[in-house]
């Protein structure tokens, strides 16, 4: 899999993408992370990438010539996926991860700044995602969750390839409540069916818990979930 992420600040994702599992799966080239700045691709002495808004309005805008150039200068995989992180997007979600990390060897990560990006940049885009109903300085840290949520679904990531099946969101519900030792801690005690070594009971209990914690949490994904079982 390859990233190209196009950003004005590459030196943000520095210490993350070397850090934990990330740093480990591009150590072991399962995926690689590559860096184009758009003020590399501008062509006037301030190196300006963005600029007033016609019409008027608050704030600045990032320039359509620099972003397009810095898209073009990418080499093009057969299965590739251009995104804008925007707030205007597709919310990020667990299915969004799975289908780019099966469906695509190539993600390029446009991130916008100041108020925004010149709408004709969406003719270079193929998908746009969001990670939330709110507004960030950036699409470095959208970008970055997205790379994170993507990368550790690629095969070699997580040695335990089957605790990915096991985990939130994996079949629409919220995962269940763990616990490791102590059993008791400070009067908080584990409950006492996962220390009774019966497998079916447990399994019995996690899947309750489950279904409960998804109703009482999320009640938007429970009656997903519903709605999914009964069809």
């Amino acid at each position: 899999m390859r990233f190209d992420v196009v950003t004005l600040f590459p030196e943000f994702f520095r210490a993350p993408l070397e850090s934990g599992l990330m740093g480990k799966a591009l150590a072991k080239n399962i995926a690689e992370v590559n860096f184009v700045n758009p003020r590399d691709f501008t062509t006037d002495k301030h190196q300006r990438v963005d600029d007033e808004p016609y019409g008027g309005g608050v704030g600045m805008l990032m320039k359509p010539e620099p972003i397009f150039a810095a898209v073009e200068s990418l080499p093009v995989l057969p299965r590739r996926e251009v995104i804008l992180l925007t707030p205007q997007g597709e919310p990020m979600q667990q299915a969004m991860f799975r289908e780019l990390a099966a469906a695509r060897d190539q993600l390029v990560l446009i991130c916008g700044h100041y108020e925004g990006v010149d709408d004709r940049v969406l003719h270079l885009v193929t998908r746009e995602v969001s990670l939330g109903d709110f507004v960030l300085t950036g699409g470095e840290i959208p970008a970055l969750a997205l790379i994170n949520g993507v990368l550790r679904l690629l095969r070699g990531t997580v040695a335990k390839e089957d605790s990915l099946k096991f985990e939130s969101f994996e079949d629409g519900l919220l995962d269940y409540p763990q616990y490791t030792r102590p059993a008791d801690f400070r009067g908080l005690k584990v409950p006492d069916v996962l220390l009774s070594g019966n497998h079916a009971e447990i399994a019995r209990w996690r899947r309750e818990q489950q279904i409960e914690r998804t109703r009482s949490r999320r009640l938007d994904l429970y009656e997903l979930w519903l709605q999914e079982k009964a069809e």
